[in-house]
């Protein structure tokens, strides 16, 4: 069974509302991170503001997603039933 990872994007990003609210928080979710990332090598910089973006971005990610009706397939979730489905096999060969 093949995963393909532009065709799960392209079929859980239909709604125009869902595909506007991602398009505005990525830039938010890159700024946000690379503000954590830059407080860990740039003394004196804040990463509360970079925390704040990040979940800023995180958010308008679920509400597109609530909005279009597939909260289940965030990339979060996906990632999970993978690793946890994964386990399970190596846990079933191992016994």
């Amino acid at each position: 069974m093949s995963f393909s990872l532009i065709k799960a994007i392209k079929s859980t990003h239909r709604h125009p509302i869902n595909r506007i609210l991602h398009c505005i928080g990525a830039p938010i979710y890159i700024m946000g991170i690379a503000m954590i990332l830059g407080s860990l090598f740039v003394p004196h910089s804040n990463y509360v503001n970079g925390i704040i973006l990040w979940s800023t971005a995180v958010g308008l990610f679920l509400l597109g997603h609530t909005i279009e009706g597939n909260l289940r397939v965030m990339t979060l979730v996906v990632v999970f039933k993978y690793v946890f489905r994964s386990r399970k096999l190596i846990a079933g060969i191992q016994k």
